[in-house]
């Protein structure tokens, strides 16, 4: 069911700390009011000579707050997408589009990016295993119990009506884009296969496949694969983009990321609609995914 909240947010009022861009412009709203989750902190922003009367493809990112401004960010880095998007438009290699930033909910952040149908696949002991990982790894104090599906709807209904209704964007799926790196990638993957209706493509990077710190005694990550395979979209309506490093966290995914890899072949995705870029040396930071950023943008919105 949709469900429309366009009088929870005033998008006349900027809240806390607006990001500062070399180019475009941000609008930065806090606590975007939700049904679903908790509120959080949304920075919208325009590509330069943003004009109202055409139409614009968009991309919802999540770990938004790391987007733009390293001065405000916890480890001094971002990910420069101002900067990147403005570069690439003036060598017209994308189109303008618009970018939608969702910070994250801080502690609630893993259970609002774990994928949930896969979780709810695993057996009572295997889901306290997963939860026992993360418990040690300092990522939830409680039982675990993801609510990624929930977020979806956050997005989905709430979010994504809202700014189409307030931003000149597309709302056809080959325009809507979902990316995210780390766990955030991980999501952007689940969001495409929940909702391949709305979402033409996903930036997945440095994919965080094990879900939780450990790849032995992790019966998830069997399980993503498996739901991967049963949930796939046709490859003909949609573009995936994956990466990831080999250093620092990343050090656990190039084997990982092998494996999906051949799930895309199974399912019939090939070069114009799928790529993988593995880039050694690379490491799990904001830093690296600013580097392979422009890859993934000219991949699902380049102009060739």
């Amino acid at each position: 069911m949709v469900i429309f909240c366009f009088c929870l947010v005033n998008i006349n009022r900027l809240y806390g700390q607006t990001p500062r861009v070399n180019a475009g412009k941000i609008i930065h709203v806090k606590d975007f009011s939700s049904r679903y989750v908790s509120p959080h902190t949304i920075d919208i922003w325009l590509p330069p000579n943003y004009d109202a009367s055409l139409k614009y493809p968009v991309l919802y990112m999540q770990d938004g707050g790391m987007l733009f401004d390293d001065s405000i960010t916890w480890n001094q880095q971002s990910w420069r997408m101002d900067e990147i998007i403005d570069s690439l438009l003036r060598l017209r290699l994308i189109k303008p589009c618009v970018v939608v930033g969702i910070h994250n909910a801080g502690k609630l952040r893993p259970y609002e990016y774990f994928p949930q149908k896969p979780f709810e696949a695993l057996s009572p002991w295997q889901q306290d295993t997963i939860s026992s990982q993360l418990k040690r790894a300092g990522r939830i104090q409680n039982q675990f119990e993801p609510i990624s599906n929930a977020y979806l709807h956050f997005v989905v209904d709430e979010l994504k009506p809202f700014i189409e209704t307030h931003y000149a964007v597309f709302k056809d799926a080959d325009k809507t884009f979902i990316a995210g790196s780390s766990m955030g990638g991980l999501l952007a993957c689940y969001a495409v296969c929940e909702y391949p209706a709305i979402f033409g493509g996903a930036a997945c990077l440095s994919t965080h496949w094990p879900g939780t710190f450990s790849i032995t005694n992790n019966a998830f990550i069997e399980t993503m694969q498996q739901y991967l395979q049963r949930n796939l979209p046709e490859p003909t309506h949609h573009r995936w983009y994956f990466d990831c490093g080999d250093q620092t966290l990343d050090v656990m995914y190039p084997p990982l990321q092998r494996k999906i890899d051949d799930i895309m072949r199974e399912k019939g995705y090939h070069a114009e609609n799928w790529k993988t870029v593995y880039a050694p040396g690379d490491k799990h930071n904001e830093q690296s995914w600013s580097k392979r950023l422009p890859g993934a943008l000219l991949f699902l919105m380049g102009t060739h």
